[in-house]
Formats: structure tokens, sequence, C-alpha cells
């Protein structure tokens, strides 16, 4: 496989498993890997030990606090703060409205995942949107 065709490395930041599930089936289908961490503590040991070429953070997730979280991945890793696709959940609170848009965070709400995830992730790791052509 060539540099060109490396899989992509993804940190989920998610503690429920059904939307681990989902986000495993999605990066899988643009050949990408996923990492799991469920708490904020494993998340960022992973990041400062791990390589990752973008994060998915679920607002909700427990243990997380998206404004300290979003701050230290800043710091173990300032690449990847423009590689950050928050997840929310249906209606956004204010506070969480007010983070996304203070950091230019793309985002996407747990219900749209299976129609708008694509072109959310492959925007964010710089994919075409065009198929390529057959050799």
């Amino acid at each position: 496989m060539s540099a060109s065709q490396a899989r992509r490395r993804v940190l989920i930041i998610e503690d429920d498993a059904s939307i681990r599930n989902v986000l495993y089936v999605l990066l899988a289908a643009q050949h990408c890997d996923g990492e799991v961490a469920s708490s904020a503590r494993q998340a960022l040991a992973m990041i400062s030990r791990e390589s990752f070429d973008a994060i998915l953070l679920d607002l909700r997730c427990q243990n997380v606090l998206p404004d300290q979280m979003l701050s230290q991945i800043a710091q173990l890793r300032p690449n990847l703060f423009g590689r950050v696709l928050v997840i929310t959940s249906e209606v956004a609170d204010a506070k969480s409205l007010e983070l996304i848009e203070r950091n230019c965070l793309p985002h996407i709400t747990r219900s749209r995942l299976t129609t708008e995830f694509l072109d959310k992730i492959r925007s964010l790791l710089g994919f075409s949107n065009t198929p390529k052509a057959a050799p």
C-alpha cells in the first residue's frame, strides 16, 4: 500500500456503543481505522502517544468537558485542532453552539450521521469528493 493509499487513523471519543458502531462502519467504508476512547483521560493519553488524522468528539460523552478537551488537543497536537468533527444531539444547547462557532468546528447531529458523515469526514481528511477514474 503506497503512502497515498495508507489508511487514515481517526480517534472516536464516544461512550455510546451504538453510535460507536455506526462510526466504525462509516469510517471503514472510507478506508479509515477507528480507535475508541470513552473518557477524556483515555482520549488524551491516546493523543499524546499516538498519531491520528482526525478526531470525532461527541459533546454528550460522559466525563468529557468539550472546552477542556479542545484546549488539551490544541496543546498536545496543534495540527489536530482543525480536524475535530463534533457530534451533537438533535437540539444543541446555546453553550455547545457557542463552542462550535467560537472554534469554527465542523459538526454533525447524531440523526444525520448516516446521511452527512461521508461529506464531513472526507472534507476533514482532505479527500476529494469526486470518485477516481478506473485505471
